[in-house]
């Protein structure tokens, strides 16, 4: 999912950075803050979701033993 910042230029300075992302903050519409917000929120989701179902797996494959059958061999 894409961020909902646009960035000016591929890499500004942290001051530069800092001040396009208060200039887009405070000129930002409503629709736009919610829009953001919801696109945050399912991102944060997903990627618990994700983090979650690699854990379940994980486990499981914890879970799983290997056996060998035991082999047995008389000597005279």
């Amino acid at each position: 999912m894409a961020s909902c910042r646009k960035k000016k230029t591929d890499d500004p300075t942290f001051l530069e950075d800092l001040k396009d992302h208060m200039d887009e903050f405070i000129h930002a519409s409503m629709d736009e803050h919610k829009t953001c917000f919801k696109k945050t929120i399912q991102k944060m989701f997903g990627m618990s979701k994700a983090v979650a179902e690699r854990s379940a797996a994980g486990a499981k494959e914890a879970e799983v033993e290997s056996a060998l059958p035991l082999q047995t061999s008389v000597s005279q």
